[in-house]
This record gives C-alpha cells, sequence and structure tokens, in this order.
C-alpha cells in the first residue's frame, strides 16, 4: 500500500528568476519510472518538502501536455520557500501529490476563454493557458488580463513574450503604478475589462491572484453578464496534509484541499467562510 504521506525525491533541473520574488523551479523525480509515469491535471498543487523546512502546497505552474518534467513556481512568504530560493540545479526536494480538483477541462470546450491573473496566480493559470495552446482546435479564442504591482514585479515574462510574438493569446497587461518609462495600462486589473468584449454567451472567465484582487475580479465578471456557473477561481488555505484527513484548510464544510481548491462562483455563493464574495 503506498504511503500517501510519503514524499518522492525530486531533483531540480532548471531554476528561472520571474522576478524579485518569484522563481520558477524545473522538476524530475529521480526515479525514472515514476518520473515517466506521473501525470497530473492543470489546477491541481503538488506538497513540496525540503528537510528540516518543513512542506507547503504549490499549485503546478506546468501543462501535462509536455511530460518529463514539473514546474513550481514559488514566491518567498515563508521558512520553506526562502530555503527552496536558495537551491539550485542539482539539488533535491520531496514532492507528494498531486492533489486537488483541477479545472474543469470539458466545460471550456468550444468555448473562448478570459484568464485573469494577478502576480503569481498566473501560475496555475499557466498550466491551463499551455494545455489549452496545446488543444487550441479545442477552444475559441484566449485572452489573458495579467495585473501586476508594477514593472518590475511582472513575472513569468518569458511565457508572456512568447504568447504575444506568436499571437496565440491577446494578452492585456496593467501595472499599479509606474514610472515614465511604463507606456502600458496603469491600474487595477479589473481595468483591463473595459478593453475587451467578451460574449459571455459563449464565454468562460478563470480568475486566480491576492484575495481581494479575485473579489473585485468576481463582481465585475457578474456585471458584464458571465453567469456565475462560468466563472472558475481557485482558493487558497493553510493546508497541513492535503487530501482531506486533518480538515485543517475546511471553509465552511467543504475541504479546500479535496474539494478544491478550482471552484466556480456557483459553488462559492452561500458559502460559509470565502473571503471573496
Amino acid at each position: 500500500m503506498e504511503n500517501n504521506y510519503l514524499p518522492y525525491p525530486a531533483q531540480i533541473l532548471k531554476v528561472v528568476k520571474e522576478n524579485s520574488q518569484i522563481k520558477t523551479f524545473e522538476l524530475a523525480f529521480t526515479d525514472q519510472d515514476r518520473n515517466s509515469s506521473f501525470t497530473y491535471l492543470p489546477g491541481q498543487f503538488m506538497m513540496v518538502s525540503v528537510p528540516h523546512r518543513g512542506e507547503a502546497p504549490i499549485s503546478i505552474a506546468s501543462t501535462p501536455t509536455r511530460p518529463g518534467m514539473i514546474e513550481l513556481s514559488i514566491r518567498r512568504a515563508g521558512t520553506l520557500t526562502n530555503a527552496m530560493h536558495t537551491m539550485k540545479a542539482g539539488d533535491t526536494l520531496g514532492l507528494r501529490g498531486p492533489y486537488g480538483r483541477p479545472f474543469p477541462l470539458k466545460e471550456f470546450t468550444g468555448r473562448d476563454l478570459v484568464f485573469v491573473a494577478g502576480g503569481i496566480g498566473l501560475a496555475p493559470l499557466r498550466s491551463l493557458i499551455n494545455y489549452c495552446l496545446d488543444h487550441h482546435n479545442e477552444y475559441g479564442q484566449i485572452t489573458l488580463l495579467y495585473g501586476s504591482r508594477s514593472p518590475e514585479d511582472i513575472a513569468f515574462s518569458d511565457d508572456l513574450t512568447a504568447w504575444q510574438d506568436t499571437h496565440s493569446i491577446k494578452c492585456l497587461l496593467s501595472v499599479d503604478s509606474a514610472g515614465p518609462d511604463w507606456h502600458g495600462q496603469v491600474g487595477l486589473v479589473t481595468t483591463l475589462l473595459d478593453l475587451i468584449t467578451p460574449d459571455p454567451a459563449r464565454s468562460s472567465a478563470i480568475v486566480c491572484g491576492p484575495s481581494i484582487m479575485i473579489r473585485f475580479v468576481l463582481a465585475a465578471l457578474s456585471r458584464i453578464g458571465f453567469a456565475d456557473t462560468d466563472i472558475i477561481t481557485t482558493l487558497e488555505r493553510h493546508m497541513k496534509c492535503g487530501i482531506g484527513v486533518c480538515r485543517h484548510c475546511h471553509m465552511d464544510r467543504t475541504l479546500v484541499c479535496a474539494d478544491g481548491p478550482v471552484f466556480s462562483l456557483a459553488q462559492l455563493r452561500g458559502m460559509q467562510g470565502t473571503e471573496l464574495l
């Protein structure tokens, strides 16, 4: 019987510095059989551990359509993540998972997709965006609205450049504040919604970022006319086990680790304990 709490060693293959606070780690299990058979879906997360530094849930930033490795984007936020930011290619850490409910991929089929992200919230959406690009015939127009605090805080620049260069995605960026060298949009990411004209009847919106950003974006999408079932977001809670045993991440009668972290706005309405409504 497999031990659900047992992490498996994974080696860091590559580290990409996204900005001063975020790095993306490309990883592969040291067990080649596990690495070749490992699979997951966009929206799921891994429990990441470093000896003597603890364990934390991290969203998967890569897509299963590009197998052989897994990418995790990590923002410096505490003991574990600070330790990870000192690690380099060749170092080893622990991984267990994948866990959680993924994005509802079948429900997105044939629809336009509007992604709204803030900061490192683009990490789990990056997994889904690249998944959709690798199945581009199954989806309509893809639009990304991405907000950062400043131009220096913009993460995933390589991805944004690639998406814009190939015209595979309509990308609109905004920063909260900027100097004279920034010639793009200034303002909250919600202001970017005024620059697009999605058809709510044939579109789904996928949102991830800081809680306060999600709250205002969900409200704006509702005002535009998106149905609650077509607005999808992810929640963060302090998870301990990741598999619905400890119930540390409970929200009302829902466990974010096992019942989420992906929820529709329809599922969130009426649920006590959510900060998003």
